[in-house]
């Protein structure tokens, strides 16, 4: 149910340091509002109620721009999933993340979310979220301090939570570039199509000679955080890659998950699943390497 939003004051900083300095003066009680896809409904049924929100879309040193740089590529923090989805820069060398956003159903919310933002909500069902693990993107959040670079699969700590300070903002997905020979395939279950994933996930291979010399596989959906399958990647990793190998991967990547049971699932099917959707990514994903 919907309710009168709770009166709150409302900042359009001009650049990123009078952003960060609202932030910390406004500590816990403030919220960033990018898109407001998920906040302004969270507010709206009283789920939070911020004392303060800071717009970040006045400020001139975030951008919305989708671009190659000399190490890959980059986000800018403003894109929408829409514009990402269409980049044809996207679609031709970073392929996963262009699938994940793809079959995400609803025009509308592709339109005005953002990727950053997406990210940030720190559920473990993004979509988002596996495609960038797979392609080991990195984060960009400044604040008071200056500016980092957050590995992404050291960007959340829980359902609803990640390593960003209270006044910090992300004003940058990177990409780095991916080697030759290097396929990626993402997938999901839902219920119906505008459904959030009861499991879903994204794998990327890099082959050489036959040999698969890098992996990279993420599942979400199954624990707090969406979570990288190492021990399946070890078993592909400097081997041959067949089918058997290939069932051994996702057998290794069923057993690694910690699924709960909620009004979407079971955590049984969940984890039944996982192998399943493990298995068709890396297929998807050894076609595409064009090895």
């Amino acid at each position: 149910m919907f309710r009168t939003l709770k009166p709150f004051e409302y900042l359009e900083p001009k650049s990123l340091e009078e952003a960060t300095g609202a932030l910390s003066k406004c500590g816990t009680e403030a919220k960033v509002y990018a898109a407001g896809v998920d906040l302004v409904p969270r507010m709206r049924k009283r789920i939070i109620a911020p004392k303060c929100i800071v717009n970040l879309q006045r400020i001139d040193e975030m951008d919305d721009v989708i671009a190659s740089n000399k190490d890959g590529a980059r986000i800018g923090a403003l894109a929408s999933l829409r514009s990402i989805e269409l980049s044809a820069l996207i679609k031709e060398r970073y392929f996963v993340l262009h699938e994940a956003i793809a079959s995400i159903a609803s025009i509308q919310v592709k339109t005005q979310g953002t990727a950053v933002g997406n990210l940030c909500v720190a559920t473990p069902a993004s979509d988002v979220a596996p495609a960038l693990f797979v392609l080991d993107a990195k984060i960009k959040a400044v604040g008071p301090s200056g500016e980092r670079l957050i590995p992404i699969d050291e960007f959340y700590l829980g359902v609803g939570k990640t390593v960003l300070g209270p006044n910090e903002i992300i004003t940058e997905i990177l990409l780095p570039k991916a080697p030759a020979n290097t396929g990626g395939g993402f997938a999901k279950l839902v219920r119906t199509v505008s459904d959030i994933a009861k499991v879903n996930a994204a794998a990327e291979l890099t082959m050489e000679k036959g040999v698969c010399k890098e992996v990279r596989i993420a599942v979400g959906s199954v624990a707090p955080t969406v979570l990288r399958m190492k021990k399946a990647e070890d078993v592909l990793r400097g081997n041959k890659i067949d089918q058997n190998l290939i069932e051994k991967a996702a057998s290794a990547a069923a057993d690694a998950v910690k699924p709960i049971t909620d009004i979407r699932s079971t955590a049984e099917y969940r984890k039944d699943t996982t192998k399943v959707l493990v298995k068709r990514v890396l297929e998807k994903a050894l076609e595409r390497t064009k090895a």
